[in-house]
């Protein structure tokens, strides 16, 4: 399998071949080995579509026999005008339609007792970090978006499966949760915030409630595992998650999906445009949780945009003063409405605005980080190297602040000889840049 896009993809990914294995398939680790590829494919962007498309040129070059599935299956007669020979072609997560495509182009051929041995789930990602997604979908309709007709309508899943889940995940090793979805904050708003029965007592499907069961979670060693949200949007109700990561019953990060902060541009945007009232809920947070780090992404160069809303935007993050940024030139997405909006702004003008904003955030982000040279500080090992010629190891980790192959890393000096991936230590921090830590064993 060739997984492209994001992790909610990834989580895709997962399931269908955890449903292959069921069958008696066996993953390939190569093109060679395989009796048919399966390709998931991202559509968000034409950059993705181009990568998606050049992954399934490569696995007919070198397999010839491909199924594709996920985002850009919508696009299905783009891909078949390019690629005739593409035994089928399905949308994002319709995992028994990708099945069905495999029995059909390569017939499972269970032995007599397959069916008796337990099947554990297929991860894609390490052992000790695991991605949870808790819904499907969007309700919104941003202007430079077209998520929800790629994935439809928030679909949220039932809250005492999402629970089961995160269970088995952590009782399998996994000690750090990344709950997903499209919107976090509005999980459970399809289904009215219905209550489910877990563990002897009712819980509603709702963020709060599933990050404070979250929270209850423990690990073969009896510790908490970090649990991570992704993708809130800022509704007032997350004011009330803040508490519990306060507690450490919930990691200190949010991924938030700002975008802007020009009031004018956020209307363009069909994004709520109270910047005002984010910049002192910020404030009341850290109030709460002086450790919460904040990241988020925004995008620059939308249509319309003048060169005052984008300054607007530089001091709004001296204001906000956020742990982790990620920018992105506004790129138009087929059959989102922003390709219709007046005033394009020039590519020169996009790359120029997009090097201020990475300069500001890269100097924020410096400061914070040489702020904590000095603490004591928990890491989470994501690999540990061989012995130098010393006998030193090294191992590279990730604070609080940093979610896996997102954000930066930790460097440690001078590692235990039995340290394993997965391990959480504390770790004194000797130095810093703009935006990776190091140190060593506390």
């Amino acid at each position: 399998m060739v997984s492209l896009g994001c992790p909610k993809a990834l989580v895709d990914s997962e399931r269908i071949l955890t449903k292959l294995r069921a069958d008696g398939y066996a993953m390939s680790a190569d093109y060679d080995g395989a009796d048919v590829v399966l390709v998931n494919t991202c559509g968000f962007l034409d950059s993705a579509k181009e990568e998606s498309l050049a992954a399934i040129g490569e696995a007919i070059a070198e397999n010839g026999r491909v199924i594709v599935t996920g985002c850009m299956g919508n696009e299905a007669e783009v891909i078949r005008e390019r690629f005739p020979e593409v035994l089928a072609i399905t949308g994002a997560h319709q995992y028994e339609a990708v099945v069905e495509a495999v029995h059909e182009a390569a017939p499972p051929t269970q032995g007599p007792f397959v069916d008796l041995i337990p099947q554990m789930d297929v991860k894609l990602t390490p052992r000790h970090y695991s991605y949870l997604k808790i819904s499907e979908g969007c309700n919104h309709a941003c202007a430079f978006c077209i998520i929800p007709q790629l994935r439809g309508k928030l679909a949220s899943r039932r809250i005492d499966a999402v629970l089961r889940e995160a269970e088995k995940l952590v009782a399998a090793g996994t000690q750090e949760l990344l709950v997903i979805s499209q919107d976090t904050s509005a999980y459970g708003v399809d289904v009215r915030h219905e209550e489910r029965m877990w563990k002897d007592h009712p819980v509603r499907t709702h963020m709060t409630d599933l990050a404070r069961e979250l929270g209850q979670l423990r690990t073969a060693q009896g510790n908490a595992p970090w649990v991570r949200l992704h993708y809130v949007y800022p509704y007032p109700h997350v004011d009330a998650v803040i508490p519990l990561m306060a507690e450490g019953l919930i990691t200190p990060y949010l991924d938030i999906p700002f975008q802007h902060a020009a009031p004018s541009v956020l209307r363009a945007m069909k994004r709520p445009a109270n910047e005002a009232k984010v910049l002192e809920r910020l404030k009341a947070w850290r109030e709460i949780c002086p450790d919460i780090a904040i990241r988020s992404s925004f995008v620059v160069g939308f249509p319309g945009e003048t060169e005052a809303d984008f300054q607007y935007l530089l001091d709004w993050l001296d204001e906000a003063q956020l742990d982790r940024v990620g920018a992105f030139r506004f790129e138009p997405v087929e059959g989102a409405a922003a390709n219709d909006l007046p005033g394009a702004v020039p590519e020169a003008v996009k790359e120029e605005r997009y090097a201020r904003i990475m300069e500001k955030t890269e100097a924020i982000s410096a400061a914070k980080l040489a702020a904590k040279v000095g603490r004591t500080i928990p890491v989470i090992i994501d690999e540990v190297g061989e012995p130098d010629e010393d006998g030193d190891i090294g191992a590279t980790g990730r604070s609080q602040a940093d979610a896996p192959e997102i954000d930066g890393a930790v460097y440690l000096r001078d590692a235990p000889a039995d340290l394993q991936p997965g391990d959480i230590i504390d770790v004194v921090i000797e130095d810093a840049d703009a935006h990776d830590l190091f140190g060593a064993p506390a």
